[in-house]
């Protein structure tokens, strides 16, 4: 491996390429792509590499970038693609369509603002508002997770118990445009861990239509086999975990994890980099005395809550935070773990909206103001300087 100083954007784009090379033996790589403040440098750089079978294709629109890859994908080539915001919204179509084609198509999202009015920066109702398009999410939280996942997400998503395709996320400029050191895989190394792609349903010299009209019985059947394969992601997942630890020495991130929850009595869950920036407040409160402690969530679909429920069920008070919102209803992080668990007193609260910087000091003040809460009430957005 080799350390670079790297932005995530191009860490995605260099684990984009070695797992396209790895496919060279079998249908090669393929790649649809439109720039989008602030994906743009992670395309740029995978247009500018070469490949032994495959090609990277400029189109005019998301849209175009996701149907390009929708059309490698049945060939049976391994595929990629970034988008962001007003992109995935106006892919949106196309997203689904790779979702119920059941194609391994891994994509990443640069987590940005939907406008108008327009905003570049962090918000996570751009991925979240795909959360229901069939596709595995998983949110990363610093550039050596954005490499390693993207490399994982062909693994996990090509799995034929699984095949579905996987949206590796990453917030805007937190990520996307800072520079930290990761370790990039060697291109052996990726050969070993991403075999060949054989896809059982791709296209080949005999005739066959593919989307076509289904009636509702067929509709249902599909439904539900794309629903038993999402729940057959967490069980997959581990097995990638142990496979990507042996051939890379590093470990994938669990779907969920816990940090000083053992005694907490005041926990905050969160997803993305305020997850980062939750354990430093845990670790102040605790040199005050205060039980805290913070949860993790890295992959929202499928949607952990078994794993939310055994980790924070003796835990009397949680604060879940939100980089989002969700109009008539709250945060969609607040409003998924409500639905999937039975915890006590489990209060919503938004935060960061647009791209406004979360602190230490803003979930202090949250998990302080906890402490001293019987009941929840409604989701409470928080505002940051």
């Amino acid at each position: 491996m080799s350390a670079q100083l790297l932005t995530a954007n191009h860490a995605a784009a260099y684990a984009a390429t070695s797992a396209g090379r790895a496919n060279r033996v079998a249908r090669g790589f393929g790649s649809g792509i439109y720039p989008i403040t602030p994906q743009t440098e992670c395309i740029e750089l995978l247009a500018a590499q070469t490949f032994d079978k495959g090609s990277v294709v400029l189109v005019e629109s998301e849209h175009s970038a996701m149907a390009v890859c929708i059309g490698f994908a049945m060939g049976g080539a391994r595929t990629f693609t970034a988008s962001s915001s007003n992109g995935l919204a106006y892919m949106a179509e196309n997203v689904f369509a790779a979702a119920f084609y059941r194609l391994p198509v891994v994509m990443m999202a640069v987590n940005r603002t939907l406008g108008p009015p327009w905003n570049i920066w962090v918000d996570h109702g751009d991925t979240l508002m795909l959360r229901d398009a069939g596709w595995i999410q998983i949110y990363c939280e610093d550039n050596q997770e954005v490499h390693d996942l993207v490399l994982a997400a062909y693994r996990l998503a090509e799995d034929r118990r699984v095949l579905l395709p996987v949206m590796v996320c990453q917030d805007a400029f937190v990520l996307s445009h800072t520079l930290m050191t990761t370790d990039i895989a060697e291109q052996a190394d990726v050969d070993a861990f991403l075999p060949p792609l054989d896809l059982a349903h791709r296209l080949s010299t005999k005739p066959r239509t593919v989307g076509g009209l289904d009636f509702p019985r067929e509709t249902e059947v599909h439904r539900r086999q794309a629903a038993a394969a999402m729940a057959r992601v967490p069980e997959t997942w581990r097995d990638v975990q142990s496979e990507f630890t042996a051939t890379f020495g590093r470990k994938l991130p669990d779907a969920v994890s816990g940090y000083r929850l053992e005694d907490a009595e005041v926990a905050v869950v969160s997803i993305g980099t305020t997850a980062t920036t939750a354990r430093v407040a845990v670790d102040k409160l605790r040199s005050e005395g205060v039980r805290a402690g913070s949860l993790r969530v890295a992959m929202m679909r499928p949607f952990p809550g078994e794993d939310v429920q055994r980790l924070l069920a003796h835990v009397p008070r949680v604060a879940v935070l939100d980089r989002d919102i969700s109009p008539g209803l709250g945060g969609i992080l607040w409003a998924e773990l409500k639905a999937a668990t039975s915890l006590p007193l489990v209060q919503g609260y938004m935060i960061g909206l647009g791209g406004g910087d979360v602190r230490p000091a803003h979930i202090e003040r949250i998990l302080s103001g906890m402490c001293t809460r019987d009941v929840a009430g409604p989701p409470e957005f928080v505002e940051v300087s």
